[in-house]
């Protein structure tokens, strides 16, 4: 992954392949005009103040995310620089959001794909400032090339350019605690969430529940995290049903893995619980054509959490955190749950299951009993559950829903913290007559309309009685069907890493909510 470090250094001096410095559009201009945002002083000096004059020739607006190269001035040791576009200039002040700061440096570092070293002299006015735009150029130069074929036919033509090698801060101070700790958090919290993002990229073929575990362990060992994983044989001794009944028609057998990060000084515990579908092909509810060729994207949840548990003991958290990794793969065959079967689940719960596509729900429900039996603080879970969540809130937007108000407001303010957009949902308690049953408990299907609300009110049911509790929907923002825009790729996302981090962060500190 791209290294990052702090300098002191004046760009002009900086010995790297390009430097990256940020333009803004003037407010209120009729003329659209721009101007050279803070940090990059030394580098308008050197085109005699005129660098936005110079970028509006060549067409640049200071558009988000708008990138326009240009060769550096005499003088530099750098042969390009690199203007990013940052929007509208503050009205108030020269300060623009982290998140700003983000996704500008992440449109970058994706733009300088194939480039060794890059100076980055955006405007960095603190601490958090560094971490945004360190955070943006790791996520932003984030490649899943793992399957690309190396050289064909002898010719050496490589699978790709290479992402940006080293990114040098300008503007922060390297032996400043703040600064080293904001760059270190954006490193351990890049690094996992990328390490997500692989997970949700690699090919269904390669990555089943049994393989998943087997990552998790490893990551587990690698940082002092505890381990347990449940197999076929385990979870049908403890009466998994949920679990079983969706990975029953799969040659590959299902797990539950539980991750255990404790502190020492911890007062409170987390328990993230993730949807782990390593494939869905919707079960003997088969899928329609055209609606099957992402879905390696069914675990995203589940990704979530692994890397946020690790994320949570690189940084070391004074909070326990507790990971429940839901892993199964939905395939059709003669062994398969049908529509119509009855599931008992872990809870003692029996489920009529009328759609085998609703499977998510299912994993979830055990995984959410057994969280409970610890009788955590709060309990998040995280899935790429409903369609119906996509219809609402479209592909970048996921919904928060909750047993307390208090609790899915604080959550939603962590994700709009860091930058993840997400929105309120409420849970009505009308639409729980439509899974009223016949035969079981409850049915795994309720009302049509509002089926991202139904599904909600079904984990619901599953929820230790006195538990505060969060149901993230990821369903639209996990996978990018479309380009790669700021510091977000195509492919896997890395959706709600960030977004649980921030959770414990505020939860180890006291300050959620």
């Amino acid at each position: 992954m791209t290294a990052l470090t702090l300098s002191t250094a004046a760009a002009p001096g900086l010995r790297v392949d390009a430097i990256v410095v940020g333009v803004a559009k003037v407010p209120g201009s009729t003329s659209g005009a721009l101007v050279v945002a803070p940090g990059a002083e030394t580098v308008d000096k050197a085109y005699d103040g005129k660098l936005a004059d110079v970028l509006e020739t060549l067409g640049a607006s200071g558009g988000e995310g708008e990138v326009t190269k240009l060769p550096a001035p005499s003088g530099f040791k750098a042969p390009l620089v690199l203007a990013v576009g940052l929007g509208a200039l503050p009205e108030k002040d020269d300060s623009f959001s982290a998140e700003t700061l983000r996704r500008a440096a992440g449109a970058a570092a994706r733009a300088l794909a194939g480039t060794k070293k890059a100076g980055f002299a955006l405007p960095v006015t603190d601490a958090a400032d560094a971490g945004a735009v360190g955070e943006g150029v790791l996520l932003g130069a984030y490649a899943f090339d793992a399957y690309k074929e190396i050289a064909k036919n002898g010719s050496g033509d490589k699978k790709g350019k290479a992402p940006l090698v080293e990114a040098t801060l300008l503007g922060g101070k390297p032996r400043d605690k703040a600064f080293k700790a904001a760059v270190e958090r954006a490193t351990a919290v890049s690094e996992e969430l990328n390490r997500a993002r692989d997970l949700v990229n690699t090919p269904p073929n390669d990555l089943n529940p049994e393989a998943f575990a087997a990552v998790a362990q490893a990551a587990a060992k690698e940082h002092g995290i505890k381990v347990q994983v449940l197999d076929e044989k385990a979870l049908a001794k403890g009466g998994y049903g949920g679990i079983l009944g969706v990975g029953a028609g799969s040659a590959s057998a299902p797990r539950l893995v539980k991750l255990s990060y404790t502190s020492s000084k911890a007062k409170k515990h987390l328990a993230f619980v993730g949807k782990g579908i390593t494939y869905d092909s919707g079960g003997i509810s088969l899928k329609p054509a055209g609606h099957n060729e992402t879905m390696k994207c069914d675990m995203s949840g589940a990704a979530a959490v692994f890397a946020a548990v690790v994320a949570a003991a690189r940084l070391g958290l004074q909070v326990n955190v507790t990971g429940w990794l839901a892993l199964a793969e939905n395939m059709p065959s003669g062994s398969a749950t049908r529509p119509g079967d009855v599931l008992r689940m872990y809870s003692g719960k029996t489920v009529e299951v009328l759609n085998t596509d609703a499977e998510g729900r299912l994993v979830l429900a055990d995984a959410l009993a057994k969280a409970s039996e610890e009788t955590p603080d709060a309990i998040v879970d995280v899935a790429t559950l409903t369609g119906a969540m996509m219809l609402a809130l479209g592909n970048r937007t996921f919904g928060i829903m909750a047993n307390d108000d208090a609790f899915r407001s604080a959550v939603h303010e962590a994700a709009e913290e860091v930058g993840e957009p997400a929105w309120p949902m409420p849970l009505p308690d009308h639409l729980k007559k439509g899974m009223d049953s016949p035969t079981a408990d409850i049915a795994n299907m309720g009302e049509r309309y509002g089926g991202g609300l139904v599904a909600g009110l079904f984990l619901k049911e599953f929820v230790g009685e006195g538990i505060t509790w969060a149901h993230l929907d990821i369903a639209g923002p996990a996978f990018n069907e479309q380009g790669p825009f700021g510091y977000t790729p195509k492919g896997g996302t890395g959706s709600a890493v960030r977004t649980l981090v921030r959770v414990a962060e505020l939860t180890a500190s006291g300050d959620l909510g």
